[in-house]
């Protein structure tokens, strides 16, 4: 349960922004969506790789 204290004077609108960022971090919403079809292991490891090789061009591309 993600709990936020609102403080003196806060408008109600940066309390909702701090709560979303913290419910953002948990990564809550990430697990429910994969959650909802199952993905095999290859399939996973495969798009893991994929990702992998696309994070190592974007930081090759930025040093060059």
């Amino acid at each position: 349960m993600i709990i936020i204290n609102i403080k003196d004077g806060e408008s109600l609108d940066k309390a909702l922004k701090r709560f979303k960022k913290k419910f953002e971090k948990t990564g809550v919403l990430r697990e429910l969506r994969s959650r909802q079809a199952y993905e095999k292991k290859s399939v996973a490891r495969r798009t893991e790789i994929k990702h992998a090789v696309y994070i190592q061009n974007m930081n090759q591309d930025t040093t060059i």
